[in-house]
């Protein structure tokens, strides 16, 4: 909880400080400009990307594809455009900096090995005896656990 808690308190803070500072050294309608600017650009940059994201998700799946890469950079498009929506200097710079596909592809890769490392899958089946009169569908039911997963990554984005 503390995490969070220094997030939503110290980020704003440092928004406004630096929002003060430039406001200070460039004038504050300058400023204001800016922080409007770098929204609406990323914003409708995001836009673009995440409409990409999607068509790939979509391609991949008519391929009979697992669209993990395509899913992942629509996640990040979408964290980026929430970034950037929100006004203040460090959060349009890391908005932005998610729309560039080299960096959100080295950013992806980071999530995915933190999550291999932090995040343990377990799934369990129940069983339910058929009702009376009804009779099963000749449905196979196998009771399994992953034990290791990998991610094979192909750098074929834009």
């Amino acid at each position: 909880m503390l995490p969070l808690f220094l997030l939503f308190t110290l980020v704003p803070l440092a928004e406004l400080w630096l929002l003060f500072q430039l406001s200070g050294m460039f004038g504050f309608w300058t400023t204001i400009f800016v922080v409007i600017a770098t929204g609406a650009l990323g914003a409708s940059l995001a836009r673009w990307q995440g409409w990409r994201a999607l068509h790939r998700v979509q391609t991949e799946m008519q391929q009979g594809m697992l669209p993990a890469q395509a899913l992942g950079d629509g996640v990040l498009i979408l964290v980026a455009g929430v970034l950037l929506i929100t006004p203040g200097i460090l959060t349009d710079v890391l908005g932005l900096s998610l729309l560039i596909p080299p960096l959100r592809a080295g950013i992806r890769k980071g999530l995915q090995l933190w999550m291999a490392k932090h995040i343990q899958v377990q799934t369990s089946t129940t069983w339910q005896e058929p009702q009376a009169g009804h009779q099963p569908g000749g449905d196979t039911i196998v009771e399994a656990r992953v034990l290791d997963t990998s991610v094979e990554d192909s750098e074929q984005d834009c």
